[in-house]
């Protein structure tokens, strides 16, 4: 197995942000209070940007100053990877020049969704983007949001570029997962909560989270037990996280659950953007007795 990776500053706990809105514009304000409570907590980096933070509804001009922000108020005290992705090479590739001249340590870069490209076409995607930046590459491989698989033997292409250095996994498939660990250098991130802990024991080497807006601390305590030798405490709190994952986050489609949740705690307005609406009365319910149950198991 190669254990050389190339990515390995990524290791660790990173969180998906949320995109906060107020009377339907970006709320500035709390998304600087995302970052700070991030840093706080003692995550290797914030994630803005990306599909949990509603990318797809963004404007450009807000795309862009969403990434100004986060990367100013990070301030070097905690990494940001900058969601840069598009199914366009051009606009991916505007994207992501932007997230380097602002200060941004590394783009996330969804696959092109909805036009399906080739492998080849997925291939000289990254490859582009890549060669115009000089900041590190993330690949961002989820079929079931963009209807067609990054093939192992791509991204194992794609690994020899020298700033494409990490995969956020998102397949869902271990045997992929350990096709590429073993046969490239590049850092491995789960893309998915409830699989941290198995694509840890692959030799992955932590995740970009969901619920790390909420428990950060939790899946850094996690990462570190495993880092540590401490299987038993990882495998503790991954059942933790694996219910949470399991009976909150399937809810509804992603960034419904985690926004919620955020609202309820009192760190967010709850707002989304359509074609995304809010849970029903009756999952918030649902959602309300979830929370109770998991902060009382923190007390």
């Amino acid at each position: 197995m190669n254990m050389n990776n190339k990515g390995e500053s990524f290791s660790g706990h990173s969180v998906a942000m949320i995109t906060p809105f107020k009377d339907g514009a970006v709320d500035y304000e709390s998304l600087e209070k995302q970052v700070l409570y991030q840093i706080e907590a003692g995550t290797t980096a914030v994630v803005p940007a990306g599909t949990t933070g509603e990318s797809p509804t963004l404007s450009y001009e807000e795309h862009k100053n969403v990434i100004r922000s986060v990367v100013k108020t990070a301030n070097g005290k905690i990494k940001v990877i900058a969601g840069t992705g598009s199914n366009s090479t051009d606009e991916a590739v505007y994207l992501t020049k932007f997230a380097e001249k602002v200060g941004a340590d590394a783009a996330l870069l969804v696959a092109p969704y909805y036009n399906k490209p080739t492998q080849e076409g997925f291939y000289q995607h990254y490859k582009t983007v890549a060669q115009k930046v000089g900041i590190q590459i993330c690949i961002y491989n989820i079929p079931s949001r963009c209807g067609k698989n990054i093939e192992p033997e791509t991204i194992i292409r794609l690994a020899e570029i020298p700033n494409i250095t990490l995969v956020k996994e998102s397949t869902g498939s271990m045997d992929q997962t350990s096709y590429i660990i073993e046969s490239t250098g590049l850092t491995v991130l789960s893309g998915d909560d409830s699989l941290t802990l198995p694509i840890l024991s692959l030799g992955g080497r932590g995740v970009i989270s969901v619920v790390g807006n909420i428990v950060p601390k939790e899946i850094i305590k996690l990462c570190n037990a495993f880092d540590n030798g401490d299987i038993e405490t990882a495998r503790e709190i991954h059942y933790k996280i694996f219910k949470l994952c399991r009976n909150m986050l399937t809810l509804s489609t992603n960034p419904i659950p985690i926004k919620a949740a955020m609202k309820l705690l009192g760190r967010d307005t709850g707002e989304l953007r359509l074609p995304l609406t809010s849970l029903t009365q009756d999952e918030e319910i649902k959602l309300h007795n979830i929370l109770k149950l998991l902060l009382n198991d923190d007390e």
